[in-house]
């Protein structure tokens, strides 16, 4: 839901204005319910109509648009013939669930790029309100007060395309289906999880955890004190379905060593303020974390995906934390620092967040970093 057709229209308007013949382009959706049942030979019988209406797209050269692809059985052998064997451009989207990014790079044998889609940005969701966003310099006291009633609104509904313009009861409600859909679809069916009720469990903890330090130990503690009879190696596979499903999103420590980093607890982010928030408890209205999610998900976008560790945080030698280190914990290289605070206006917190920064920067070597605040 977080607008992979609608790239993929961009895609197709941006190959038009560039010159290339509409006639040459070919749009299919396969959640089409026209379609069903489905024959084995769809994807041939699709591609010899297109051609037998557009014959010289053969020779020329075609755009394939394949959307929702993983309804159909054998579509990658399919979209590698038709890369090697004609001049054509393929485009396939899919749900996590049947098209993970390892399963690209498997099925396409080096052939296939994988490009994520997030829910939108920050600064996405303000143009879709029509705000001015400055792209540099300090923007005018009438922007910035716009820019900070949007800020509030962002960290609370999200960037879900579909929920932004929807009542807080009805946005609620649908992101928490969003989460039963993931669960069910990506999780549950995909990898033949038979404790649901505990996935369930396990996934909301981590989602109202977000920004938040947290272990399987300790969740295996908690979940088992509520009833839910789970093993640890179970939500130990859980955290790890829940991140190739781009549920959530864990941070280690940084360190150089493998054994610190996993006898350490991580921090776990919702790939969605809206989804942290929807499954918060009513009273919940912890800022700070909410814009630590937003700050988490700004520097996911930027890093692409990443390497292990490029995104950690750090605990001083004095045991203060710093928020997010980015760079190679493995060749104890720094490249940021990042702390994230609501407000600094309370001296005392202002004196925590510089003196962890200023650690911080003496200890990996480097001479500035950055608090981000409202």
């Amino acid at each position: 839901r977080t607008g992979k057709t609608y790239v993929l229209y961009q895609e197709m308007h941006r190959l038009i204005a560039s010159g290339v013949d509409k006639r040459d382009i070919l749009y299919v959706n396969f959640e089409d319910d026209r379609l069903y049942p489905l024959q084995e030979t769809v994807l041939d019988d699709m591609l010899e109509a297109f051609f037998r209406r557009n014959p010289t797209a053969r020779e020329r050269g075609s755009y394939l648009f394949l959307d929702e692809i993983q309804t159909v059985p054998g579509f990658a052998r399919f979209a590698r013939r038709v890369v090697d064997t004609l001049p054509a451009r393929v485009y396939l989207t899919g749900s996590s669930a049947s098209l993970l990014h390892t399963d690209v790079a498997t099925e396409f044998r080096g052939r296939g790029l994988a490009v994520e889609v997030f829910p939108m940005s920050f600064i996405e969701t303000a143009r879709h309100r029509g705000l001015e966003v400055p792209s540099e310099g300090t923007p005018s006291p009438r922007v910035r007060s716009r820019l900070l009633e949007h800020l509030d609104r962002y960290l609370e509904v999200g960037g879900f395309p579909e929920v932004l313009d929807m009542s807080q009861a009805l946005r609620t409600q649908t992101l928490q289906d969003y989460v039963e859909l993931v669960l069910l679809r990506d999780v549950i069916e995909r990898h033949g999880v038979e404790n649901a009720v505990a996935a369930r469990a396990f996934s909301r903890l981590l989602l109202q955890s977000s920004g938040q330090r947290f272990s399987v130990n300790k969740a295996h503690k908690d979940l088992k004190s509520r009833g839910f009879q789970v093993s640890r190696d179970t939500l130990h596979a859980l955290l790890s379905h829940f991140e190739d499903a781009y549920l959530v999103h864990t941070v280690p420590i940084f360190s150089q060593s493998e054994r610190v980093i996993a006898s350490n607890p991580r921090k776990a982010y919702a790939v969605d303020p809206g989804l942290a928030s929807a499954l918060s408890h009513v009273t919940a209205t912890n800022l700070g974390t909410r814009l630590e999610t937003a700050v988490f998900l700004e520097l996911r976008r930027r890093a692409g995906r990443m390497l292990t560790g490029q995104i950690s945080f750090y605990v001083t030698g004095q045991g203060h934390e710093i928020d997010f280190v980015v760079g190679d914990p493995f060749s104890r290289h720094a490249a940021d620092l990042i702390q994230v605070s609501a407000s600094l206006a309370d001296a005392s917190t202002r004196e925590r967040e510089v003196l962890a920064l200023t650690a911080g920067m003496h200890e990996l070597g480097i001479r500035e970093s950055m608090i981000v605040t409202m």
